[in-house]
C-alpha cells in the first residue's frame, strides 16, 4: 500500500522544527507536500509516523527547505522498516 507522509515544519528555539507527522492512503503522492513510502498496511504507515515525531522531536534545522530534506532523507533511507526505529 502507498501512503503519503505529511508534517508541519514551524519555528522552535533553535531552528526550524517537525512535528505533526501523519500518513495518509494514496494512488496520487505529492512530492511537494511530504514523501510517498510503501507500507504493508495503515498500522505500519500509523507505526512510521510515530517514530518520525519522535526522532524529529528534538532535532532543529536551519530553514523549512533543510527539514523537509532531512525528512525526506530518513524515509528513503529507511522506508518502512524505520517504523521499528531510526538506526
Amino acid at each position: 500500500m502507498l501512503f503519503q507522509l505529511s508534517w508541519e515544519t514551524a519555528p522552535g528555539l533553535g531552528g526550524m522544527r517537525c512535528e505533526g507527522f501523519r500518513a495518509i492512503e494514496t494512488a496520487r503522492p505529492d512530492a511537494t507536500g511530504g514523501v510517498a513510502v510503501e507500507c504493508s498496511d495503515a498500522g505500519e504507515a500509523e507505526r512510521l509516523a510515530r517514530v518520525l515525531e519522535e526522532y524529529f522531536a528534538k532535532k532543529r534545522f536551519p530553514n523549512a527547505a533543510a527539514a523537509f530534506e532531512a525528512v525526506k532523507a530518513f524515509v528513503l533511507e529507511c522506508g518502512a522498516s524505520g517504523a521499528s526505529g531510526p538506526v
